[in-house]
């Protein structure tokens, strides 16, 4: 349960650190890593890079950075995005892809935030002066917006077979990627193969306060640290930050298990409410979505009232709710959610 006795399931970057991970923290050994010198930022960056079986990776503040370092390095302005049209670097990084790199974002569709080789194939612009120039392909795995649904290995294959006919780079959002691998057994680096970037956050399940990082060849990862300096995000003794990444590293990895099994409890309780529609089947990680019938009330209104009694979830869309399980969420605290939202209910 949260120490303040409140349950938060808007998201799984509310997060805070253990005690332990504090203590891991406050011991870091630390340098300039503008300089390159932070010992410890050093060797979270050599392990990521061998995690994900990459030449190297780099230590940014935050995924949205991530993802849009990661764009800029393989980018001009003036070229095309291959993406899913609930993806995260579109709805939730500021408008950064336009802003930042010029480009714009050519929409697939698809449930669950998946889509298909033949979508990206169809996709791709003809070379003509007229068109933009299609050059990245961006999947986000799991993806946010889709349930926190999980990519194949298959399909990501199929992808990286038509990018390659067509000189295309990918990058794969994996800001939830060890919620993936926790799920189906795949290394960091089987789903990190088929992709020339990858991202990984260190915030969200992992517990960690900051950070992400990029992985990529040595040669693409040197564009994105030159990107990083430019976007602000170049930090002197980060060691701190990334001492908490490494104890998430090895410490909250596996547990991730325990937010998947106590997502799916949440929903199967709540797809027995009648005006709760869940899809069970649909809950393959940590997240959750609930579609309220209109005679049940508004998400929002839903979401102030069990808020008023402890349980914080998120209205997305005028019936639509959203809860993420994650590290400061026991089981006793999603039987208490779900007693709270009963009682909500009945009211």
């Amino acid at each position: 349960m949260s120490r303040d006795l409140t349950i938060d399931l808007r998201s799984d970057t509310v997060t805070r650190p253990t005690v332990e991970m504090r203590r891991a923290i406050a011991d870091a050994e630390v340098g300039d890593d503008v300089f390159g010198e932070d010992p410890t930022v050093n060797r979270l960056q050599e392990r990521v890079a061998d995690m994900m079986d990459k030449e190297a990776a780099l230590f940014v503040p935050s995924g949205s950075m991530a993802n849009q370092t990661a764009i800029r390095a393989q980018t001009q302005p003036g070229d095309e995005i291959i993406a899913h049209g609930d993806s995260h670097i579109y709805h939730y990084e500021g408008g950064a892809p336009f802003a930042l790199s010029g480009c714009s974002i050519r929409f697939l569709s698809g449930a669950g935030g998946l889509f298909t080789a033949e979508q990206v194939a169809d996709a791709v612009r003809p070379p003509d002066s007229h068109f933009p120039r299609t050059r990245l392909v961006v999947i986000e795995n799991t993806h946010n917006r889709g349930g926190g649904t999980i990519w194949s290995l298959d399909a990501i294959r199929e992808i990286r077979t038509v990018a390659d006919e067509h000189g295309l780079s990918m990058h794969m959002d994996g800001a939830r990627l060890m919620n993936a691998c926790v799920a189906t057994g795949h290394s960091p680096a089987d789903y990190a193969q088929s992709f020339d970037t990858v991202s990984t956050c260190f915030s969200k399940g992992l517990g960690a306060p900051v950070g992400s990082a990029v992985a990529g060849s040595r040669e693409v990862i040197g564009r994105v640290h030159r990107f990083r300096k430019m976007f602000g995000g170049g930090m002197r003794q980060a060691g701190h930050l990334a001492a908490a990444a490494v104890y998430a590293l090895d410490h909250h990895v596996e547990r991730l298990a325990d937010d998947h099994a106590n997502a799916r409890r949440f929903a199967t309780a709540l797809a027995d409410i009648p005006g709760f529609i869940v899809d069970v089947e649909a809950v393959e990680t940590n997240i959750v979505y609930v579609d309220l019938s209109s005679d049940v009330c508004s998400a929002r209104d839903f979401c102030d009232r069990v808020g008023a009694k402890g349980v914080r979830i998120l209205p997305v869309a005028p019936h639509r709710i959203r809860a993420v399980t994650h590290l400061d969420v026991s089981t006793a605290d999603i039987d208490r959610a779900v007693h709270v939202i009963l009682q909500s209910f009945r009211a």
